[in-house]
């Protein structure tokens, strides 16, 4: 068995703390920054923010639409979230860094794959999830930085 990585990153002109609140926040933040093109029916079973979430959701993916479960930990909070799907192996983890003009966000994916059916996944999914995490992250910018003007605005 071998992993992928996928990663992908973005600079996004608002405080770590508020884009670190989108993403932890699985009942309204989350679902805001999922492209719906690609994703679909973000369920929360347990929880809501933060550690010990666990979701259900769908992806739409090479003309397929896959139910996962996933647990959520933060090994850092404030700054470090991690999605780990249930029985499969695949990991995803968001972190979010402080930077001169707000935050640099980082998703990282690990994703295990096995014979041939992998090699095929090792093709393809790399160039998919990074399609996806772009337009994600252009999303969490939005979202985040509308999200930054409002809390200054008295």
């Amino acid at each position: 068995m071998r992993t992928l990585n996928v990663t992908a990153s973005k600079d996004v002109a608002a405080p770590p703390e508020v884009v670190y609140d989108l993403i932890a926040d699985y009942r309204k933040g989350h679902p805001s920054i999922l492209p719906p093109e690609y994703f679909e029916d973000l369920v929360v079973e347990e929880g809501g923010r933060g550690a010990g979430t666990r979701i259900r959701f769908t992806m739409k993916a090479f003309g397929r639409r896959e139910v996962s479960r996933a647990l959520v930990t933060e090994p850092e909070p404030g700054r470090v979230l991690v999605e780990t799907v249930e029985g499969s192996g695949i990991v995803t983890t968001f972190t979010v860094d402080p930077t001169p003009t707000g935050a640099r966000v980082t998703f990282d994916t690990s994703y295990p794959v096995r014979g041939l059916g992998g090699w095929l996944q090792g093709l393809v999914v790399p160039g998919y999830l990074r399609k996806v995490y772009r337009a994600e992250l252009r999303l969490l910018a939005t979202r985040a930085e509308q999200a930054a003007r409002s809390r200054s605005t008295p």
